[in-house]
């Protein structure tokens, strides 16, 4: 595996996550997961702990440019945006149905609606990285 490769792809997928995330839950989708929460209280924290944060978002960058580095051998913005959104979607759909199914925190509109986002986040992420991954292949 190169090395440098997934070290990029992780660094522009944790950027890009954390990018994504900040726009799509903290703006643009924060009133409708607010208004579809679940029964359970207290669970958000007043401050986020940016530390853990960053790391998750790394993680999830760490993930896909694995796959695509490791296994896939994805080095383009289509082919990553492409294994991206079913990564996204795979992944989303088998935390968010286990969490709805075990615990309180979100009704069913907005556990599928984040399967959703999860979609969208994965495919431009995964782009970002498949992009990244590619830079100064020979085409």
């Amino acid at each position: 595996m190169d090395t440098k490769k997934f070290a990029l792809g992780t660094l522009a997928g944790g950027v890009a996550f954390f990018l994504l995330g900040w726009l799509l839950y903290g703006m643009l989708f924060m009133k409708f997961f607010e208004a579809n929460a679940g029964t359970a209280t207290g669970v958000n924290k007043v401050e986020m702990d940016w530390l853990f944060l960053i790391l998750g978002n790394l993680s999830m960058g760490a993930l896909f440019s694995y796959i695509f580095v490791r296994w896939a051998g994805i080095n383009t913005p289509m082919g990553g945006l492409k294994a991206g959104a079913m990564i996204g979607l795979l992944f989303a759909a088998g935390v968010d149905l286990m969490m709805y199914g075990t615990t309180n925190i979100s009704n069913i509109t907005a556990t599928f609606a984040d399967i959703a986002i999860w979609v969208v986040m994965g495919a431009l992420a995964g782009a970002a990285i498949g992009w990244v991954v590619g830079m100064g292949d020979k085409k």
